[in-house]
């Protein structure tokens, strides 16, 4: 790499994002069946130049981070960018679908895992992955664990992802009252969609009594449900968790909405990309996550997020401007035919709209 100077042990500034981040779960198993073979440098390059600079990625997404350090490492990336011109996010916690270790030792040696991989002396934010499946406790200890990490200089920024909104906060009250320090950020996936909005409903007040000051909302597309053809089949099989009902109706509503002449994939993301920086305010500041896994995704996904953030796409405007808060919607016209088409895709999805994908059912 350019440079991978570690940064100062004083804590670092405020966390901010942008309001755009590139999904490293596209480069996984889990959402294709040959992830080596995308030009991932390429991806990288053209993310960078549109104003995309935070990537999030996992362990658990297998093999991205092989594949994303690989590509950073390259010419094609280290012949114009340097370490500190892009913030790099990845997790630790979670090994497989049902296996997790949160003991402070395996997450002294995960994140040093992942140094190794991104071949960099730090990392910007390190997340204790999927927090729900483990207990309270076990997920306050692996943050005090990222907390160490954070005074060695290894890690910038100490978060928590996951699902449940209710056990987010649980932890993130719960490491603020045992080290007298909040968790710098958290990550929910798949509640702040066009089918659910329980993270702006239940989730953020909360966050933000708990001291949180940065929110990824992740899955804007609930993992591929909100989008014509269905949820994404990768060489792991089908692991999405919609219902056979929800599924329907989210056909249902793809119809509806290219009868309008759209996409549902397009709306969706307008959507979640809208209400996140709706929803940056009061000290907390809400980014989107957006799975890019070629070329022509991010083309398309840094083209509909233009619709909506005009420059403010690009950190630098975003941390001056706050996009839509200041009026920087680049096309009134669109928005308000979006509201009608919203409104039409949550009358679809009727009694679906909010439904929790951990609900046993």
């Amino acid at each position: 790499m350019a440079s991978s100077a570690r940064p100062a042990t004083s804590s670092p500034s405020p966390l901010s994002l942008g309001p755009l981040i590139m999904g490293g779960a596209g480069f996984s198993y889990q959402l294709t069946t040959d992830p080596s073979s995308l030009p991932a440098a390429s991806i990288l390059s053209r993310a960078f130049s549109l104003g995309i600079r935070t990537i999030d990625t996992s362990p658990y997404y297998h093999p991205s981070e092989e594949i994303l350090g690989a590509a950073l490492s390259s010419p094609e990336i280290t012949t114009t960018y340097s370490r500190s011109d892009y913030i790099l996010m990845t997790k630790c916690g979670r090994l497989s679908s049902d296996k997790f270790d949160y003991s402070p030792s395996w997450i002294h040696a995960s994140v040093a895992r992942s140094l190794s991989r991104f071949q960099t002396s730090y990392l910007d934010v390190v997340f204790c992955h999927d927090v729900e499946y483990v207990s309270v406790p076990e997920a306050v200890g692996a943050v005090g664990a990222l907390f160490e990490l954070k005074k060695a200089g290894k890690v910038r920024y100490a978060g928590i992802s996951g699902y449940d909104l209710d056990v987010l906060v649980d932890v993130a009250v719960k490491v603020r009252e045992t080290y007298g320090m909040p968790v710098d950020v958290v990550q929910s996936w798949a509640q702040l969609t066009l089918q659910n909005t329980r993270l702006e409903k239940q989730g953020l007040g909360r966050l933000r009594e708990a001291g949180v000051r940065a929110v990824c909302s992740s899955s804007p597309l609930a993992c591929g449900l909100l989008r014509d053809g269905g949820v994404p089949v990768g060489a792991l099989g089908d692991w999405h968790p919609a219902p056979e009902g929800l599924r329907e109706k989210a056909k249902e509503a793809a119809e509806v909405v290219h009868g309008r002449g759209q996409k549902l994939a397009a709306v969706a993301l307008r959507f979640a990309v809208r209400r996140a920086v709706e929803n940056s305010r009061d000290g907390v500041e809400v980014a989107t996550i957006t799975g890019i896994g070629s070329l022509r995704d991010l083309e398309e996904n840094v083209e509909t997020a233009r619709q909506v953030l005009g420059d403010g796409i690009r950190p630098e405007v975003w941390r001056e401007e706050r996009g839509v808060e200041h009026g920087n919607s680049v096309d009134r016209e669109l928005e308000e035919k979006d509201e009608l088409l919203f409104e039409q895709v949550r009358n679809v999805l009727g009694s679906w709209v909010d439904y929790d994908f951990s609900t046993k059912s």
